[in-house]
């Protein structure tokens, strides 16, 4: 039984630190699937169980525990940063720059609540106080990347450490955290008396009526006699709009017409434009059509077909440059990305993982295949070097000191935000540098959640040891009060403002609050009450930058309100 008790008490063996981390993770994983009132605290039981095992003095080398609690959370924000940085630009598109500004306000509310709590509850001579409030704001708001890059900005000001963590001011209040931003959410359909059914039925109605590029398909007959003798070219030159000719019937042959294929009054066309544009298009072509073509008795079969941009070749290359049309005789109509379809306009960028819709003739939509890689195998083997070369710039990029007059130390974006800037950089311009980002949406996940795992475990079990005296004998129940109203007070503000003034839907808006507050099973309530895609929509479109400014907001506040205690 000897070589038992040493592989749980030997704390620099290698095997006590894999078995404490694995033992930890696995129960904190299992644990956080257990619902209580529909809902579940998911990975971040790990965190708890880890206060467990820390107070229980089944623990490492404190620096083991603090290397792979670092090391997890630059795995963690980065992968965050790779995902979101394709659309994160494009977020600030038709309402987004509305539903970010309110996002940034529960942002810069929280602060001041948390500021409010300190001066009404605490004394301002403890110089564990407000440090320990700023762990309690980040417990209250769900955020781990913001305790994160909190903790690493406190070791900057307090080189030599106090006798405090503001892991457990972040524990006390993270539970009732979780059940406040849904409880909120659900105050404010009372205060704006919101008819849910009604909401819904309006929020199907919008989708359907606001196509937002989506691509129409439609048979039209040339009718208008400006256009006989004219050329696909000169016919989309004049219209002014992104449309595609996929196919034409002309003296009962269809083909792929390209630039310069001459229209002839009578003809038959198959195109491909914006839903806002089709009626456009219809007025000035001529009238729609159902057609009855039997291609396959044409000389050549022509076939549409879903292939797959796997050739790192085409990273970051335009649709309109390909010249897919002139040189390979086939039209692109539709592009999907991340399971979005968009319309094929010239502009777009294919990047690694696109889907593409090829119509032509069999063997030319084989060519384009081929060209563009089309091999699913390939988006399944991971571009590691990426990774890591992102990592690497990316905390020489957070480890850059920027002196700000007034800060007792310069402020550095550090192990979180730096990653997480240059992920979202590499996700958006990677292609500039012929760097690869995509990812398997299972693979980011991995990734992402492993580091997750390793950052809490890690905080859990530093934390544990003076988790009970913080809860039992310190102020404890103050930190669970206090991280309360942080939760709801900003919620119940804004809310009401984004229905009553903005006018946005109450799904939008719960889905915007849970992105807020970087909240996943905030966003799995509100999508269970909604048979729409409002709820994610909301949550996606103020993620990102509700990340950055979380993490960036912690190191501010520590940086600036700490450093002259």
């Amino acid at each position: 039984m000897d070589w038992l008790i040493t592989l749980f008490t030997k704390e620099d063996s290698i095997a006590h630190i894999a078995l404490l981390y694995s033992l930890v993770i696995s129960l904190g994983v299992y644990l956080g699937k257990i619902k209580i009132g529909g809902i579940s605290l998911g990975v971040t039981f790990i965190l708890f169980v880890g206060i467990l095992a820390g107070h229980i003095g089944f623990t490492g080398p404190k620096e083991t525990l603090t290397f792979l609690q670092d090391f997890g959370l630059i795995l963690f924000v980065f992968m965050i940063g790779l995902q979101v940085g394709p659309g994160f630009f494009e977020n600030f598109g038709k309402g987004g720059l509305k539903l970010n500004l309110l996002a940034c306000c529960i942002v810069a509310l929280d602060v001041l609540v948390m500021f409010g709590c300190y001066f009404l509850f605490f004394d301002s001579k403890d110089p564990s106080n407000l440090p320990m409030m700023v762990g309690t704001m980040y417990g209250a708001v769900t955020n781990t990347p913001g305790l994160g890059a909190a903790k690493e900005a406190i070791n900057t000001v307090f080189p030599n450490g106090f006798n405090f963590d503001i892991a457990n001011g972040y524990a006390c209040a993270y539970p009732l955290g979780v059940i406040g931003i849904i409880g909120a959410s659900l105050a404010i359909r009372f205060i704006c008396k919101v008819d849910m059914e009604a909401d819904d039925k309006l929020l199907s109605e919008n989708e359907s009526e606001d196509p937002q590029s989506k691509p129409h398909v439609m048979y039209l007959k040339v009718e208008n006699a400006y256009l006989d003798g004219r050329t696909l070219q000169d016919t989309t030159k004049f219209l002014n709009r992104e449309v595609v000719c996929t196919r034409l019937m002309q003296n009962g042959i269809v083909s792929v017409p390209k630039r310069d294929t001459v229209f002839k009054k009578g003809d038959e066309i198959c195109v491909v434009c914006t839903e806002p544009d089709a009626e456009a298009v219809r007025t000035f072509i001529g009238t729609e059509i159902e057609v009855d073509w039997n291609e396959e008795q044409q000389p050549q079969k022509m076939v549409s077909r879903r292939v797959v941009i796997t050739d790192s070749a085409m990273n970051g290359k335009t649709l309109g440059k390909m010249n897919f049309t002139s040189v390979y005789g086939v039209n692109i109509t539709r592009i999907s990305r991340q399971g979005m379809d968009m319309f094929a306009s010239s502009s777009y960028r294919f990047q690694v993982g696109d889907r593409i819709m090829v119509v032509g003739p069999e063997e030319n939509v084989q060519r384009v295949a081929d060209l563009v890689g089309n091999s699913e195998k390939r988006l399944n083997h991971p571009n590691i070097a990426t990774i890591f070369i992102g990592i690497v710039v990316g905390l020489l990029f957070g480890s850059l000191p920027l002196s700000i007059p007034g800060m007792p130390a310069p402020l550095k974006l550090g192990l979180a935000g730096g990653p997480l800037i240059i992920a979202i950089l590499l996700g958006r311009f990677g292609y500039r540098f012929h760097l690869v980002t995509y990812t398997t949406t299972s693979a980011n996940m991995m990734v992402r959640e492993i580091g997750l795992a390793l950052f809490l475990a890690s905080v859990g079990i530093k934390a544990g040891a003076e988790f009970w005296n913080t809860v039992a004998q310190g102020d404890g129940l103050l930190y669970v009060l206090t991280g309360f109203l942080i939760t709801i007070i900003p919620i119940l503000i804004i809310g009401p403002i984004a229905r009553l003034k903005y006018k946005f839907n109450y799904f939008t808006i719960i889905g915007m609050i849970a992105g807020a507050h970087t909240d996943p099973p905030a966003l799995a309530y509100a999508s269970s009450i909604c048979n729409g895609e409002a709820p994610a929509l909301g949550y996606s479109t103020v993620y990102p930058l509700t990340m950055f400014l979380r993490i960036l907001v912690a190191q501010l506040v520590v940086l600036f309100c700490c450093g002259g205690l």
